[in-house]
């Protein structure tokens, strides 16, 4: 007897121990999934800028189009990216390689490529219409690919490159937007509902003056310069005579050719891709209105566009569909109110 009862507290505490475990094992289950989709948006959009015309700023347009090519290779496609290139640089008379763009004096890449869709060009590069542009303000007639269509659930990655100063940015050499417009442009978005997180990413001269006057939530902002720093080439190409790429996107997208689509780097890394003594102006960043830390942040939230699936061997019932006066339709496969035709009838 005393054999058969230390047996049966043996496995009765067994019992309690295993389902003490599953129900453990069911809490971190909950926990996983619940960081498992944690970002919250459910597209990705990316506004890629260059603001500059004219040979010598070659950089500028290799720049962009820099970015442009990381972030097809992350995933997200054509139909969410709206690219403005204010010169065509492939075309110049003055470029010796017609149709290419390197942003690397040997030559190693071909970031214009064959398949890159340039949604604004030339004098189509306007302050007005790239405000228009953010706030959706735009002509019933302009096509679905000058449209920026995010929506609250969305997160948006916004380069900006070109010649500024403190508190603009030039746009063609005739016109320059201020820090303030482009402030009251995001608050318009905010309040229109058309994104959940913005990235804004801006290699000026002073670009840290571009978003001091920020003030609308979940915006990360990060500057290749200090207010009263130029912000520096990095190499020149002398086979045709002009510098090539800005030294901050250099190191940006140096960090960037090594992350793949399930990468997990953080926007707190990337905000730390080019110390000074490599930029030799100061990066500086803007954190208070972003609602995470960077370092909580996976980078491909706002460079990839990867989506989580998550797999399950259960049933999931449906609710029965309703109609507009709220009765539940039954039937829901009723009989056809079509019938064949004999494609050969002969009397």
């Amino acid at each position: 007897m005393k054999i058969s009862w230390i047996s049966s507290s043996s496995l009765i505490c067994f019992s309690v121990l295993a389902l003490i475990s599953i129900c453990v094992a069911f809490a971190s289950t909950e926990e996983q999934i619940g960081d498992f989709f944690q970002s919250g948006h459910t597209n990705n959009w990316a506004v890629l800028v260059c603001t500059s015309r004219f040979w010598f700023n070659y950089r500028h347009v290799a720049n962009v189009l820099s970015i442009y090519r990381s972030v097809k290779r992350l995933g997200i496609p054509d139909s969410h990216i709206i690219l403005m290139l204010a010169d065509d640089m492939a075309c110049n008379h003055r470029n010796p390689k017609a149709a290419t763009v390197f942003n690397n004096a040997h030559h190693h890449i071909n970031v214009y490529g064959d398949d890159v869709e340039v949604d604004y060009r030339g004098y189509d590069v306007t302050v007005e219409n790239f405000i228009r542009l953010l706030t959706g303000r735009l002509a019933p007639s302009t096509p679905r690919s000058k449209r920026l269509l995010s929506d609250e659930h969305s997160n948006i990655l916004m380069y900006m490159t070109g010649h500024g100063g403190e508190g603009f940015l030039k746009f063609q050499d005739s016109e320059e937007i201020t820090n303030v417009e482009l402030a009251d442009a995001f608050e318009q978005m905010w309040q229109k509902r058309r994104y959940r997180n913005i990235f804004f990413m801006i290699d000026t001269c002073q670009a840290e003056s571009m978003f001091l006057r920020f003030y609308s939530p979940n915006i990360l902002a990060v500057a290749s310069s200090k207010i009263g720093e130029d912000s520096l080439s990095h190499h020149g190409d002398p086979t045709i005579g002009v510098y090539v790429i800005d030294r901050y996107t250099y190191y940006a997208l140096d960090f960037l050719e090594k992350i793949s689509k399930g990468s997990t780097k953080t926007m707190g890394q990337f905000l730390q891709v080019c110390p000074k003594r490599v930029c030799i102006s100061t990066v500086t960043s803007r954190k208070d209105l972003f609602p995470a830390k960077p370092e909580q942040v996976l980078l491909t939230d706002f460079f990839g566009s990867v989506r989580n699936v998550e797999l399950t061997q259960s049933i999931v019932d449906l609710p029965p569909i309703k109609k507009e006066n709220n009765t539940v339709m039954t039937d829901v496969s009723a009989e056809p109110k079509w019938t064949y035709v004999d494609q050969f009838s002969f009397p």
